[in-house]
């Protein structure tokens, strides 16, 4: 088998998310190539992806995924996966990297991240969205026990605590786990918004413990997760989200920034109502 070494070619966050953040090309070199790598080979030499063999390890058989047009379908396996791409954080990491650190406020180890913390008052309003990501090592497919993971996003109407304006006060919608034995880290949030030329989002960070979590410097993986647009329909139509409505009219996965080059490692399985509220999964190999 032709073992190939390539740059990905990284792609940034838009005028709302491309201001800061970490802007830079990845060198990805192995045997095993993620589905973005392949779809890019397929392409220029005219291959059907199918003929591709996938490298990795077996699965359980049991998950459910999303597929990289957002609308979700019946997966196969989802707990060995290939490495989670390199994405940037974008200009309101509030880890310090870029002004704000939430990372060093106490009460930032939370499970519910709705409201703010650390003597801040003010809570996000929204559908109410349960976060599970699986950590596991992209090497041998096992679970990452008390790897912690930093997660933040805007709010149904696309603000973003720490930054946008009247929200400075804010650091709601940021928080930090740890995953437990299975490397399952969970967070209680709300659905985000759709904000103009972003597929709606969630940006995290990944460290080895709540230690290291400490520090933006010891963070291991920088990604996002996209939001299936079945979804985010059901979403959208409810009170608060309005806007979200046009503004995931004028964009795609196909045309994001960011998901553009492949989001079947980013796209999560989304689950639940609105009225009981929605579930999103998914399997994070680091």
């Amino acid at each position: 088998m032709l073992f190939l070494n390539f740059h990905r070619n990284h792609h940034h966050d838009d005028d709302h998310d491309d201001q800061g953040g970490l802007h830079r090309d990845l060198l990805e070199t192995g045997a095993a190539m993620d589905r973005r790598a392949m779809l890019r080979v397929a392409a220029r030499f005219g291959v059907a992806l199918g003929a591709i063999p996938l490298i990795g390890c077996a699965g359980d058989g049991n998950s459910v995924t999303g597929t990289e047009d957002g609308t979700g379908s019946d997966g196969g396996a989802a707990n060995c996966v290939a490495k989670i791409p390199e994405e940037t954080a974008g200009p309101y990491p509030g880890d310090g990297s870029n002004g704000p650190n939430a990372l060093r406020t106490s009460g930032v180890v939370r499970n519910d991240i709705r409201t703010s913390f650390g003597g801040l008052t003010g809570n996000a309003s929204g559908v109410r969205l349960n976060l599970e990501l699986t950590i596991v090592s992209a090497a041998s497919c096992t679970p990452l026990a008390d790897y912690a993971v930093y997660l933040w996003h805007c709010d149904a109407a696309g603000n973003y605590s720490l930054y946008s304006s009247g929200y400075t006060n804010q650091n709601w919608l940021r928080g930090v786990q740890a995953a437990d034995a299975s490397g399952k880290v969970k967070f209680t949030s709300i659905f985000p918004g759709c904000y103009s030329g972003r597929w709606p989002h969630i940006h995290f960070e990944v460290y080895q413990n709540l230690t290291a979590a400490q520090s933006v410097s010891n963070k291991i993986a920088t990604s996002q997760i996209a939001l299936p647009k079945a979804s985010c329909d059901v979403v959208y139509a409810t009170s608060g989200y309005s806007a979200s409505v046009r503004n995931l009219s004028q964009i795609s996965l196909a045309t994001d920034n960011v998901f553009s080059d492949g989001a079947s490692l980013e796209l999560a399985t989304v689950t639940g109502d609105v009225t009981n509220g929605m579930t999103a999964t998914l399997t994070v190999a680091v």
